[in-house]
């Protein structure tokens, strides 16, 4: 991205991708994955400042977008405000009629956990999280052991629930009313799909009633009872039309160089993998595509692993096998499902994608 932005250091394809992505009309496209790379968001904003290119996010799950405009981030205000922004805190003041809100920049999902790991931390609030979603997993599961008091609100048993103290069942999204933002940033509101009486089991609550019933028992109030309340806040508040919050740079790390035997691991969610949404469907879990690694030629026969044998990959934390599928690709890059066998990638490997892991055939076993 670097490269790009500067014109320095690219062969003929990179030369050809920086020259399209000053043409008028060129859109640099970013996914989930770019987050856990050091340095990346930062990277690609210089990329989109310098090419004059639109830089959209496409987050994977659907309430990633809706929760920044929210004001999800540790940063932010209502309405996607950022918290420094004099003019900002005033609109929201204007609205709330308070002057009193938050100066300093709160803590973030990283920063949460480590928090309650290290016992800084009284209670969590636990809503719809999938440990294995988050930057350390084990780490996660440490925090939630050690906090002295854990909420979750659910639909269905988890890792989280497993350790909570109280779990508060909550409504699907079929269940409740409410709206959703797409990566464009158009609000898609909907109406409950299904209502109380076609429902043979009892009758669960949304996220926002459960919330507001919560404040209510701790003496901080919401006031918003209901969707129509949720909705009438949001627009009162408008969305903010200023310059938009800029979070401290990140450097990205040295570039990665694998030996022989060695591979920059890469990789993706497939549509259809081991989502907690897809539990109870067997039918549906069965079109999944099958879980292969992927190799070029070249690595494969650096590795001595031929097409459909199987391949074991290698990181810190263990070791995932699965038939290798030789494709078209650079060489000494392995790519695999990153959640379509075992716990996940992430998981069982100790790795994300950028980092280098081991590429051997497996081990022959001898038995006598």
């Amino acid at each position: 991205l670097d490269a790009i932005a500067g014109r320095t250091g690219l062969d003929e394809s990179g030369e050809r991708a920086a020259e399209a992505l000053r043409e008028e009309g060129a859109v640099i496209i970013v996914g989930e994955r770019l987050a856990s790379v050091a340095g990346g968001l930062t990277a690609v904003v210089r990329a989109a400042a310098a090419t004059g290119a639109t830089l959209a996010w496409i987050p994977r799950r659907a309430g990633e977008r809706g929760a920044i405009e929210a004001g999800a981030l540790p940063g932010l205000l209502p309405g996607g405000r950022p918290a420094h922004d004099p003019r900002a805190r005033e609109e929201v003041s204007a609205v709330w009629g308070t002057s009193d809100l938050p100066h300093q920049v709160g803590r973030d999902t990283g920063q949460i956990i480590e928090a309650a790991a290290v016992g800084g931390l009284g209670a969590l609030l636990v809503a719809g999280v999938e440990v294995a979603d988050l930057p350390d997993p084990a780490r996660a599961l440490e925090a939630l052991d050690a906090v002295d008091f854990v909420v979750s609100l659910e639909q269905r048993p988890s890792e989280v629930t497993e350790l909570a103290d109280v779990v508060l069942p909550v409504a699907a999204v079929v269940e409740k009313s409410g709206t959703f933002l797409n990566w464009e940033g158009r609000a898609r509101p909907f109406e409950a799909a299904l209502k109380p009486d076609q429902m043979t089991r009892r009758h669960t609550l949304p996220d926002a009633r459960v919330l507001h019933m919560l404040a209510d028992a701790l003496d901080a109030p919401l006031d918003l009872p209901d969707i129509d309340a949720v909705r009438a806040e949001m627009t009162r508040l408008g969305t903010w039309q200023g310059p938009r919050a800029t979070a401290s740079l990140e450097t990205g790390g040295p570039l990665p160089r694998p030996a022989e035997g060695e591979a920059v691991l890469a990789g993706h969610r497939l549509l259809l993998d081991q989502g907690r949404l897809q539990e109870g469907d067997p039918a549906l879990a069965g079109t999944r595509h099958a879980a292969v690694a992927r190799l070029s030629a070249a690595t494969a026969g650096e590795a001595g692993v031929e097409d459909g044998q199987m391949l074991r990959v290698s990181g810190p934390a263990g070791s995932v096998q699965l038939p290798l599928s030789i494709t078209p690709m650079p060489d000494r890059v392995v790519w695999l499902p990153l959640a379509s066998v075992g716990g996940g990638v992430h998981r069982d490997l100790g790795a994300r994608p950028g980092d280098v892991v081991t590429i051997t055939a497996p081990a022959t076993e001898v038995t006598q």
